[in-house]
């Protein structure tokens, strides 16, 4: 590349020396000729770099800025501001965040990560742009962890988020900040993302409500992803009725999110105070005992589940033994698919008809610089995805492909004849944050002991809602009601039935 950006033409040494990485022997006369050929494509390159920009118009005359510590005493703000396009629609009046993989055009996106430290984002994701039009108003930009890989809150490169239920304590992750604006009062509403229980997780440890959709009801377009087959976006809420509100307004096919299939956005409220007499429930005993499990969290939800039977749902306990290695057998979708997109692929990969923000790549291919800085999950991932990458090419992520599909059937059946599957949404209640300084293995079971039970149905897709059902001496225990592809609306019903029934 030239100072100017441009993309030159290749020496004959430099040429040469290509080919040798990729296995070819060129002859001096091989050289030329290639030399010949590339020249006029590289030419053609030129128009790509003079021509109008193809990205979507951005507002103009946005302002932001820096949370003092007044308003920031759980560390969970990165940027503030006050956004407000609509006066009415369905949100007006209520106020969110968003998470910081979110794009709001004109303010600072760090990801988590050093590696973005001073980026403003170039667009507006589609979510960003729905809300605002529904009347809701931007309040600022939440901090997540580094890169969204914990489901801890302390791996953020500014620093952790606090739990507002328990200062020092994990808000739980990725989406740390956006939970715990809502616990503290902050927000009513917030933009959440899920690849492993990035949503649940927080609102589980916080006390609040957060749904995972259905994989492609809610477009990603402008949010920066971890693994196109694993990201979801949604609401994270102080209840299930502003949830369901929310979703109504983020869901919906944008035209461009290839992991969409055209399901429409539904009337998540219908129905909602109808009650749950005559709805079946599923216990799922392998939930019940996922690793690390706390006997007064399953003993919470297995009360939830005793006040749902009250009110008239049918329960009763199923197995699933498949739930037991879900997790492990769907790793490798996590590992080699953040390598290749985030790190190899400059933030985006590609493949997809997406929109690419260009200073969002260009800063995300630097990512070596800053890779010291990196948390030792994050770093983890990254040795692992570049050593599967190495040694075995496609081999393990192809295999992660297929037992997701076969998991996914596991779990269809599984929820054969009943509404939902219910079961604790982390095994424990918030633990402390690490202490600074503390050992790699310590910070990284902090980051991953929260996930066990969600980290499964984002590689089956299946819709997930994390509510409220107790405590552990104020530390808050979350329920996971699990459904059937795009039928978010019966989760919503019973989550409320359960959340009436919790006050």
């Amino acid at each position: 590349m030239s100072e100017t950006g441009t993309l030159e033409l290749p020496s004959p040494d430099a040429l040469r020396a290509l080919g040798e990485r990729l296995g070819m022997s060129l002859s001096d006369e091989e050289v030329e000729a290639y030399r010949s050929l590339m020249l006029g494509s590289i030419g053609s390159f030129a128009e790509i770099d003079n021509a109008p920009s193809a990205l979507p118009a951005v507002p103009e005359g946005r302002s932001w800025w820096e949370p003092s510590e007044a308003e920031n005493s759980h560390g969970a703000w990165y940027a503030r501001c006050e956004i407000r396009t609509h006066q009415d629609g369905p949100l007006a009046g209520l106020r969110f965040a968003a998470k910081d993989n979110v794009m709001v055009a004109g303010l600072p996106l760090l990801n988590g990560s050093a590696i973005l430290e001073g980026y403003v984002a170039e667009i507006d994701a589609t979510i960003v742009a729905r809300l605002l039009e529904a009347g809701a108003t931007l309040l600022g930009k939440a901090h997540c962890e580094d890169l969204c890989l914990s489901g801890g809150s302390f791996t953020n490169f500014a620093g952790p988020v606090h739990n507002p239920r328990r200062r020092g304590y994990s808000a739980g992750g990725s989406s740390s900040g956006s939970a715990a604006l809502v616990a503290a009062g902050d927000v009513e509403l917030a933009i959440g993302g899920d690849q492993g229980g990035s949503i649940r997780i927080p609102a589980a440890l916080c006390g609040v409500v957060g749904m995972k959709p259905t994989w492609g009801l809610v477009p990603y377009t402008g949010i920066a992803p971890i693994e196109p087959s694993l990201d979801h976006t949604g609401p994270i809420t102080a209840n299930v009725r502003d949830n369901a509100r929310m979703l109504a307004v983020m869901a919906g096919p944008d035209g461009i999110d290839m992991r969409q299939s055209g399901a429409p956005a539904a009337d998540y409220l219908a129905g909602l105070e109808e009650g749950v007499r005559g709805r079946r429930i599923a216990l799922l005993r392998e939930g019940f005992e996922a690793p690390g499990a706390q006997p007064v969290v399953v003993e919470a939800v297995r009360r939830a589940a005793d006040r749902l039977e009250q009110l008239g749902a049918r329960v009763e306990e199923r197995s699933i033994p498949a739930h037991a290695e879900a997790g492990t057998l769907t790793l490798p979708l996590l590992a080699q698919g953040m390598f290749r997109t985030v790190l190899a692929g400059e933030g985006m990969g590609t493949g997809r008809p997406d929109i690419y923000p260009p200073e969002f790549g260009r800063r995300m291919s630097q990512w070596r610089d800053h890779a010291d800085a990196m948390s030792p999950l994050a770093k983890l991932l990254t040795l692992a995805g570049a050593h599967i990458e190495a040694e075995a090419g496609t081999r393990y992520y192809a295999a992660a492909a297929n037992q997701a599909r076969r998991l996914r059937a596991e779990y269809d059946a599984g929820l054969e004849g009943f509404d939902a599957l219910l079961l604790p949404t982390c095994p424990g209640v918030a633990s402390p944050l690490p202490a600074p300084g503390a050992n790699i293995l310590e910070t990284f079971a902090r980051a991953a002991e929260t996930s066990p039970n969600t980290q499964p149905f984002d590689a089956t897709h299946h819709p997930a809602i994390s509510v409220p059902c107790g405590d552990d001496d104020g530390l808050p225990i979350g329920a996971m009601l699990v459904g059937r592809h795009w039928d978010e609306a019966t989760l919503y019903r019973l989550a409320f039935a359960l959340e009436e029934a919790s006050d």
